[in-house]
C-alpha cells in the first residue's frame, strides 16, 4: 500500500440499505442495522489508514419525507448506536461530530448527541462527522442567513466567510467522496464543499461495503491527477 495517497478527508454517501434488505428478503430496517455495522468497520479502517476526517451522509433533509415508521426506526437506531459505540470511539481515538439541521431532531436525541460530542471532543485520531438532517442547499441557505445577520456588506464577504458560516467550518473539504449502490449523483450533498472533490462510484451496496472496497476507492483516488482547475 506504499503507493497509496491517503486522503485527509473521505466522505461517503451511504446508499443501498433498503435494496440490501430487499435482496435478503428482510425489512428495510434490517438494512439500516447492517449499515451501522459497516460504519464501525469503515471508521476503524480509516483510523488504521491514517485518514484524518471521515464524514458520512447519514440522514438528509429530504429523508424526513419518508414513511414515518421508517423515520422513527432510523432515529431509534441512531439512539442505540450512540449508546453502543461510545467504547469503540474512545478505543480508536475518534471524535464524534453531528452536523446538520439539528433543530428538527427530538430533544432527547439532541441531548444524546451533545453528550457524545462532549465526551469525545479531545480525541484526535479521526473526526467522524455524521451528516444528520443535512442537505447541501440547506447548508448554503443557513450560511447566507448567518452572513446577512453578521452585518457585513456584499463587498466584504469572501469565500472564506462562506466557509466559516457552513456547518463544516474548520473541517477541510472532502478530498474523496464515495457513493455506494451504483447511483451516480450527488443528491444535494456538500454542494459547496465538493467543488474539487474526487468522486468514486461503486455498485456495492453500503451494508456490503468493506475495508477492501474502501482500499479500492483510495487506489482509484491515488491514480487521479488533481489539478484544481490549474495546469501543471
Amino acid at each position: 500500500m506504499s503507493d497509496l495517497i491517503i486522503p485527509k478527508h473521505i466522505s461517503i454517501i451511504m446508499d443501498g440499505n433498503g435494496r440490501w434488505a430487499q435482496a435478503h428478503g428482510e425489512a428495510r430496517s434490517s438494512g439500516h442495522i447492517e449499515g451501522v455495522e459497516r460504519v464501525r468497520d469503515i471508521t476503524e479502517a480509516c483510523v488504521e489508514l491514517g485518514v484524518r476526517y471521515l464524514s458520512l451522509y447519514t440522514f438528509s433533509e429530504e429523508n424526513w419525507t419518508r414513511p414515518q415508521d421508517e423515520v422513527s426506526a432510523l432515529m431509534s437506531l441512531l439512539m442505540k448506536a450512540i449508546k453502543n459505540e461510545y467504547a469503540t470511539l474512545m478505543d480508536n481515538g475518534v471524535r464524534f461530530r453531528a452536523l446538520g439541521n439539528r433543530e428538527r431532531l427530538s430533544g432527547t436525541l439532541q441531548l444524546a448527541l451533545n453528550k457524545l460530542e462532549k465526551a469525545t471532543e479531545k480525541n484526535s485520531a479521526l473526526d467522524l462527522c455524521v451528516m444528520l438532517s443535512y442537505s447541501g442547499k440547506w447548508d448554503i441557505l443557513q450560511a447566507v442567513k448567518h452572513l446577512l445577520q453578521s452585518g457585513k456588506s456584499a463587498e466584504q464577504i469572501g469565500y472564506e466567510d462562506v466557509d466559516a458560516a457552513l456547518v463544516t467550518a474548520g473541517i477541510p473539504d472532502p478530498d474523496l467522496i464515495i457513493r455506494t449502490s451504483g447511483e451516480k449523483r450527488i443528491s444535494n450533498y456538500m454542494l459547496w464543499q465538493a467543488a474539487y472533490s474526487e468522486f468514486v462510484f461503486t455498485d456495492t451496496l453500503w451494508p456490503d461495503f468493506k475495508k477492501e472496497n474502501l482500499l479500492d476507492a483510495i487506489k482509484e483516488y491515488s491514480s487521479r491527477d488533481r489539478r484544481f482547475g490549474k495546469v501543471k
